[in-house]
């Protein structure tokens, strides 16, 4: 792995992609030459068929998001799970390649493909070094069924190879109605107009586009479901699904409530960690990522029920139960997904 002391200028093609706060400090850039392979498959006890077969070309990631369950991934590379997961970014430049190469074996085994699982495949870095882009034409060229999750506009760009894909589908990660409440949540992400808003460009151009509401965060974004699948409706999405917040490890548990008490108001920071472990049973964390689509208590159940009632009233379509091998249905593959 070598670091690049001149790293590209993300802001140089696409200014538009930091819609938002930029990160205040000094990225660190590192290309990783990847040799064994690209796809991961990684199992998900709330998906469908229970596997994800998933392609990350960057690991860490810029957007900063307090939650976020790829924190750990960068503890594996000896980094932290907090500031450094938001300015240590390591590139794999060798992604389509080795990508291509493992299609050639694997394509008949190969029910879909997202983008992605350890990071956003639209970082603003994605603008100079275009290795998602360039994955998705090695999809193009195998026909393999995609979904991509993103918070990013800049995946609009590649709306000419989307199209191509025979089976594909696009959703935006928007857990937060506006940028007042994303704020101490997603500090430099997007703001959320500006994903709606490439919400309703991908929609225009013919390809599947969903919203999800994901992480709900107990105390905080309940209220703002009604009114996300409303806007997302309005931006043509037709499929939408919501998750609980999970915290995998203690450090980002950690980094989590350190983040919430700088940001947030006393009051808020106590609704929030009381409202989560009266659902977790006297702690922040599930056990499993199964019960995070348990909860356990009246309140959970109300906020399913609200998902539910204003996903069937606005439309939104259900995703139908099929199997893995067949790659007739788009996936993302969703336990819950309307």
């Amino acid at each position: 792995m070598r670091q690049i002391t001149d790293p590209p200028n993300p802001y140089n093609k696409y200014s538009a992609e930091y819609v938002g706060e930029p990160p205040p400090t000094k990225l660190e850039i590192f290309e990783e030459t990847a040799t064994k392979k690209m796809i991961t498959k990684a199992f998900a006890s709330d998906w469908e068929g229970g596997w994800r077969y998933t392609v990350n070309c960057y690991r860490g990631c810029v957007h900063g998001c307090t939650y976020c369950f790829a924190r750990q991934y960068h503890e594996y590379l000896g980094y932290g799970a907090g500031t450094d997961f938001e300015t240590k970014i390591v590139v794999k430049p060798n992604a389509p390649h080795l990508l291509r190469q493992e299609l050639k074996k694997t394509r008949n085994k190969m029910p879909h493909i997202d983008f992605s699982f350890a990071t956003d495949p639209y970082l603003p870095l994605e603008a100079i070094y275009e290795l998602t882009r360039k994955c998705l034409e090695v999809c193009v060229d195998f026909r393999v069924p995609v979904g991509v999750i993103t918070k990013a506009p800049l995946v609009t760009r590649d709306i000419d190879l989307l199209k191509k894909l025979e089976h594909v589908s696009v959703f935006f990660s928007l857990p937060f109605l506006t940028k007042e409440k994303s704020n101490p949540f997603e500090p430099y992400t997007p703001v959320p107009e500006a994903r709606f808003r490439a919400m309703r460009v991908i929609a225009d151009a013919g390809i599947p586009v969903g919203i999800g509401i994901a992480p709900v965060i107990p105390g905080y974004n309940e209220s703002d479901i009604p009114g996300l699948l409303e806007r997302a409706k309005e931006a043509g999405a037709t499929r939408a699904f919501m998750s609980m917040l999970h915290l995998d490890t203690d450090s980002i548990e950690e980094y989590f409530v350190q983040k919430m008490h700088e940001r947030l108001s006393p009051t808020a920071v106590s609704k929030i960690i009381n409202t989560m472990k009266r659902e977790r049973g006297g702690t922040l964390r599930h056990q499993t990522y199964k019960e995070r689509s348990t909860g356990k208590t009246e309140r959970w159940e109300v906020t399913q029920k609200l998902f539910d009632f204003h996903s069937r009233r606005l439309g939104f379509k259900r995703h139908e139960k099929a199997a893995v091998e067949n790659v007739a249905e788009p996936v993302v593959i969703q336990r819950r997904l309307f």
